[in-house]
């Protein structure tokens, strides 16, 4: 009795570990986000948390004579002498006189993220504002960057990169992108933080970049399920109001992290996306069809020329009445049309079904943006169109 109650137990044991093994598989199943889920940090953002634009006007020096000219850049004449005479030079003369070509005017811009504190560096764009030809080989110099409240939030500074080129001789010339901007890497040095206090947030609201009530709806069950009923609510279909829960109470960083690493299963609207320049179609996959018959056929015109020589028998004087040599053209036209075959597409049609049969009767990119325009025209595509 003793040997068979050691055995029972061991099979007890055995069943006992293989349940728990099948409930960690099944929970682990359960946790894995699903191949359609994306972070709500790839799709929302946290309101009030922004870049900020910073916009400048400079000097750019050290041109080898590709700057402003006297035509079109007077303004930049007297830039120059304004500044010179800030730093103690004062000229009586016409600004005209100073421009020498090795100077142009340009227009500074940047972006502040958010956060930016004194001292951090930032990449600057660096355009041509007047007619210089190029700033290769400029040096920006100090430009105070203002936001649109005219507050200075950083400055910059620097050599200009371009990575455009142009050569040429003897009345021929290659060109290579344009030189009349560049950029300056770390060239501004910002100087003044954006008040943004979030660490007395008692709540924050998400704004989903793509506004779809239902994946607002999905952002709120995912916040809810996971810190609890109660913390999200969706407002709208681009916002959600997130209330700081009570474990995380003096912890906004860590519940935006929190927040940001949930995964949710976006839901987008049908949307057929046409350029008809470039022939590219973007199609969702949520575009359907309606039952319809399409038929499709090309047209070819072709128009072949063929040039004979009418020739006299017996050559004469130009003047006496003979035969000249004369070219006439013999043109030949004709028209082709494909056989058109008719295909008929079933109700709820998928994408992949759409495209094999539009490739079935040989459409091509171009020829696919009238297809589609014709079936939305008739009712048929249960998506909205948009041109680009």
């Amino acid at each position: 009795m003793h040997n068979v109650t050691v055995t029972i137990q061991k099979k007890s044991s055995v069943f006992h570990t293989l349940t728990l093994c099948v409930l960690h598989i099944a929970c682990c199943m359960f946790l894995l986000p699903s191949a359609d889920a994306a972070r709500i940090k790839d799709i929302a953002s946290i309101e009030g948390v922004r870049e900020n634009q910073l916009i400048g006007y400079g000097l750019v020096v050290g041109l080898d004579r590709t700057g402003d000219s006297v035509v079109g850049g007077q303004f930049t004449a007297q830039a120059i002498l304004s500044m010179l005479n800030s730093m103690g030079i004062n000229l009586k003369v016409d600004p005209i006189q100073l421009l020498t070509k090795n100077t142009a005017s340009v227009m500074v811009t940047a972006k502040l993220p958010p956060f930016a504190r004194p001292g951090m560096k930032l990449d600057i764009q660096v355009s041509s504002l007047a007619n210089a030809k190029s700033l290769k080989g400029g040096t920006l110099l100090l430009t105070p960057l203002k936001a649109p409240n005219q507050q200075v939030y950083a400055v910059a500074q620097g050599p200009i990169s371009t990575s455009g080129f142009e050569a040429g001789a003897s009345g021929t010339s290659v060109t290579k992108n344009q030189q009349s901007g560049g950029i300056i890497p770390s060239g501004a040095i910002v100087e003044k933080a954006v008040d943004l206090n979030i660490e007395q947030w008692k709540a924050f609201s998400l704004s989903i970049r793509h506004a779809d009530f239902t994946t607002s709806l999905r952002v709120a069950d995912a916040i809810n399920t996971h810190f609890g009923s109660g913390v999200a609510l969706p407002v709208s279909s681009g916002q959600v109001k997130v209330v700081m829960p009570k474990s995380f109470q003096g912890k906004i960083v860590q519940l935006i992290a929190a927040v940001e690493g949930l995964n949710v299963d976006v839901d987008v609207q049908a949307k057929v996306v046409v350029n008809e320049r470039t022939g590219t179609i973007v199609m969702g996959e949520h575009v359907r069809l309606s039952s319809m018959a399409i038929s499709h056929g090309s047209l070819t015109i072709k128009i072949n020329t063929d040039f004979d020589v009418s020739q006299p028998e017996a050559p004469g004087l130009i003047g006496d009445g003979a035969g000249e040599t004369v070219v006439t053209a013999e043109s030949d036209t004709t028209v082709e049309e494909e056989g058109g075959r008719v295909i008929q597409i079933e109700q709820s049609v998928t994408l992949g079904d759409l495209v094999k049969a539009l490739n079935f009767i040989g459409v091509s990119p171009r020829d696919l943006v009238a297809v589609l325009t014709a079936a939305k025209a008739a009712g048929a595509l249960q998506a909205d169109m948009e041109m680009i």
